[in-house]
C-alpha cells in the first residue's frame, strides 16, 4: 500500500504545480526509496541527506545527470513540506552535488563494527533482537529492506535466503557469530516478542509482534551509533561488509553475488575504497623518514 503522504504529494505535483506524469512519476519513485530507506522526513538534516544521496549514487550507479534528478526530487519533496507547515527548513538545500568522479562509499573499519554492536544492550529481548538483526546485516551485506521482509523460513542456520531488488533472489552463508545471535533471539527473544501472533512468519518483528519496519530499524540503529560514538549510517555496514570482505582476499565476482548487484562495475566501487583504506593506512605508519 502506497503512503499517504506520497499520494498527497503526488496529488500537489499534479493539481498545484502541473507537472508532466513522467516528472511525477521520477519524483514519487525517488520519495518511495527515500522513504523506504528509513530516513525521518520530519527530522532528517542535510548530513544524513547527503550520505542518503551518496549511498543510492552507489548503490544504483547513478550518473551526475540522474543525481541532480534525485535531488530536484528531494528538494520538491520538502519544499511541500514547507508549505504544508510541517518543517520551516529544507536541508535539501544545503547538500551539494556529488563531486564528479569517483564516489567512495562510507566504511566503518572492523573495531568500529565492533564498538557499534558493542553498544547494543542486549539484556532483554529487543536488545537481542537488535544485535541479531544488526549482526546479520553486517555479516551478510544486506539492504535494510531485505532484512526486514525475511520470513523465519529464510534462516536455515548457515544461510539466508534473501528476496532483493527486483525479486531477485540469493543465497548468503550466516558468519559464525551472527549465527549465535540470531539462534539466541529465535529461541528466546522472538517467542517473548510475538506472544499470540504465532502465525507472524516474518523473521524480525517489533515488541506487539508485527513485522518490522525499515523506520523503526534505521531510528535503533541511529541511537545505538550515536551511543558508540560514529558518525555513520546503516548502509555502512553493507558497504563494510564488501570491503572488508575484498580486504581479506575474497573475488571481486564474489561479492557482486553476495551483494546482489546486477553489474559488477557497481561492485567495483569498493576495490578502490580497499586501495585508498590501505594507502591511508600506509602513510600514517611510514611517515618521518628514517631515524
Amino acid at each position: 500500500m502506497r503512503s499517504l503522504i506520497v499520494e498527497e504529494y503526488e496529488t500537489y505535483l499534479s493539481l498545484e504545480r502541473r507537472l508532466t506524469s513522467a516528472t511525477i512519476g521520477i519524483y514519487t519513485a525517488e520519495l518511495s526509496l527515500f522513504l523506504e530507506s528509513g530516513c525521518d522526513a520530519d527530522t532528517v538534516g542535510a548530513m544524513a541527506l547527503e550520505q542518503y544521496v551518496t549511498d543510492q549514487t552507489i548503490e544504483r550507479g547513478l550518473s551526475s545527470r540522474s543525481v541532480a534528478k534525485m535531488l530536484s526530487a528531494l528538494r520538491s519533496f520538502f519544499t511541500y513540506l514547507q508549505l504544508k507547515g510541517y518543517r520551516a527548513d529544507n536541508p535539501v538545500s544545503l547538500v551539494g552535488r556529488p563531486k564528479e568522479g569517483l564516489i567512495l562509499p562510507e566504511v566503518a573499519t572492523v573495531d568500529e563494527v565492533e564498538r557499534l554492536l558493542a553498544a547494543i544492550d542486549d539484556r532483554d529481548a529487543l536488545g537481542v533482537r537488535d544485535r541479531a538483526l544488526f549482526e546479520l546485516i553486517y555479516s551478510c551485506g544486506l539492504r535494510v529492506s531485505e532484512a526486514c521482509t525475511l520470513s523465519v523460513s529464510h534462516y536455515t542456520k548457515d544461510a539466508i535466503t534473501v528476496v532483493g531488488k527486483r525479486s531477485k533472489i540469493r543465497r548468503i552463508p550466516v558468519g559464525d557469530v551472527a549465527r549465535l545471535w540470531v539462534d539466541a533471539y529465535l529461541e528466546e527473544s522472538r517467542p517473548a516478542l510475538v506472544g499470540p501472533r504465532l502465525s507472524e512468519k516474518a523473521l524480525f518483528v517489533g515488541r506487539r509482534g508485527e513485522p518490522l519496519t525499515r523506520q523503526a530499524v534505521h531510528k535503533r540503529f541511529v541511537a545505538y551509533a550515536k551511543d558508540a560514538g560514529l558518525s555513520i549510517t546503516i548502509h555502512t555496514l553493507r558497504h563494510s561488509f564488501a570491503t572488508h570482505l575484498l580486504a581479506g582476499g575474497a573475488d571481486l565476482r564474489s561479492v557482486q553475488q553476495l551483494l546482489g548487484h546486477s553489474d559488477i562495475k557497481t561492485t567495483q566501487i569498493y576495490t578502490h575504497v580497499d586501495t585508498t583504506a590501505l594507502k591511508a593506512a600506509y602513510e600514517r605508519f611510514n611517515t618521518g623518514g628514517e631515524g
